[in-house]
């Protein structure tokens, strides 16, 4: 299918299809794009938005968030999972601060030396906040390049070469590029999903590799996520809910998720958010960071 083609096609249906989202609002800014951005990363959306919105109506803009306690970041940050990314954007609200008088930068190697700021999260702010033209590629659109032009399932790890198959489709116009870049990732999110693809409802299925083939189960060769029930990731997610309930009094180390079965597990987590920054110690006492 040519790329003009492709393109169209995504663009004349995300125009008719999308979600209405906070972050595709007009006005919504660069610092509301940047965190949301944060936030989404392994997140549903449903769960995103409230906490989101609370978000910035306390911090709305870098400098606010910038002389909250890291503290108050872990707290606010609530339940949406990994919160290193919430002491991350703490870290890169700081930066913002002091290294651009307050404001989001532009560039995307700029957005790239922030604390917590990866490839997909950096071009997305440029491309979505700013109107530049890029290539933004994530998990979802991997999976509809893969499938429109590969016809394969699942995609591979993430790559340098998603990078160039998605600026091959993107318009010369740098705000149809940032159309199409949004079309892909909703594709991929609501219709071109991993489990239950929607193919008689997906704009591009009449010249998709994958479909034509007869959809064809290849394999998996992504690094499976571990259950979370019983993992390390929910020992650590206890420890900070009981930090955050007793914010700002400090909680004694030994009264910490003290009922958890596996004591070798329960002082693996308190090592690991100590050395995440998310703990911090007092002699015997424990606190969120200040």
């Amino acid at each position: 299918m040519p790329s003009t083609a492709i393109a169209d096609a995504l663009a004349t249906w995300y125009r008719a299809e999308a979600r209405d989202l906070p972050w595709r609002r007009p006005g919504f800014g660069a610092w509301g794009t940047l965190v949301s951005e944060f936030m989404l990363q392994q997140t549903p959306v449903a769960r995103v938005i409230p906490l989101l919105e609370a978000w910035l109506e306390r911090w709305p803009t870098p400098s606010d968030l910038a002389g909250a306690a890291p503290a108050d970041a872990v707290t606010q940050w609530a339940n949406l999972g990994y919160p290193r990314r919430a002491l991350w954007l703490h870290r890169a609200a700081v930066e913002i601060r002091d290294r651009h008088d307050g404001v989001v930068p532009r560039d995307v190697d700029d957005l790239l030396a922030l604390t917590g700021i990866g490839d997909y999260t950096a071009r997305a702010v440029a491309v979505f906040a700013y109107g530049d033209r890029h290539p933004v590629v994530d998990t979802n659109t991997r999976r509809v390049l893969t499938r429109a032009l590969e016809a394969k399932a699942h995609p591979a790890a993430a790559h340098r070469r998603d990078l160039e198959a998605m600026a091959a489709i993107l318009p010369a116009s740098a705000s149809e590029a940032a159309i199409v870049d949004a079309a892909a990732m909703e594709l991929g999110q609501v219709i071109c999903t991993a489990r239950s693809p929607k193919c008689g409802s997906c704009p591009i299925a009449h010249e998709c590799a994958w479909l034509a083939a007869g959809s064809p189960e290849t394999a998996d060769t992504r690094v499976k996520q571990a259950r979370y029930e019983g993992s390390d990731r929910q020992a650590r997610g206890r420890i900070l809910q009981a930090l955050r309930a007793a914010d700002p009094d400090p909680v004694p180390f030994d009264a910490l998720i003290a009922e958890w079965p596996d004591r070798v597990q329960r002082g693996r987590a308190i090592d690991s958010l100590l050395a995440d920054g998310l703990v911090s110690a007092d002699g015997e006492l424990a606190s969120l960071p200040r």
